[in-house]
């Protein structure tokens, strides 16, 4: 984007700004490293919570914080303020709320009321919440997924 008037002072403010959102110690290969990690980290999780399903309790212990460390680990790359600041944007606040109450529900019943079928239940509304969170990130994707379920699920004829 081009500035014609020549002010560019007000726009490398606001870069500055996005650039000590938090991190301001690390360097832009820190920032990519911390993000790998701390992705691999979470996937590693969630792919060894799969090995433990059986023990649906233990299932949602790793596969709820290897869900945390994925979504966290942007962060590094954004800041933890501006990540803040989107998860809770107008555009997908619900999605936001509906997930983290899901990643405390789902921890609820696994470590308090140590119920296995209400762990799974609220696993896998868990892994909806996220993947409606994620599509948030996706222009038009919440729609043509909310289209493509009616096409696929209407019972008119």
């Amino acid at each position: 984007m081009w500035n014609i008037t020549g002010n560019d002072e007000e726009q490398n403010e606001s870069l500055l700004d996005e650039e000590l959102d938090g991190l301001c110690s690390l360097s832009p290969t820190q920032r990519i490293y911390g993000f790998a990690a701390c992705l691999i980290a979470g996937l590693v999780c969630m792919l060894l919570s799969m090995v433990v399903f059986a023990r649906p309790i233990k299932f949602a212990l790793l596969f709820t914080f290897g869900n945390l460390l994925a979504v966290g680990s942007t962060a590094f790359l954004l800041g933890p303020a501006k990540q803040y600041r989107m998860m809770f944007d107008p555009v997908r606040v619900f999605a936001t709320a509906i997930y983290l109450g899901c990643v405390v529900i789902a921890l609820i019943c696994a470590l308090w009321i140590h119920s296995k079928l209400l762990t799974i239940i609220a696993i896998i509304i868990e892994i909806g919440a996220l993947i409606w969170y994620s599509l948030s990130y996706i222009p038009f994707a919440r729609r043509m997924v909310s289209e493509l379920m009616i096409r696929l699920f209407d019972t008119e004829l």
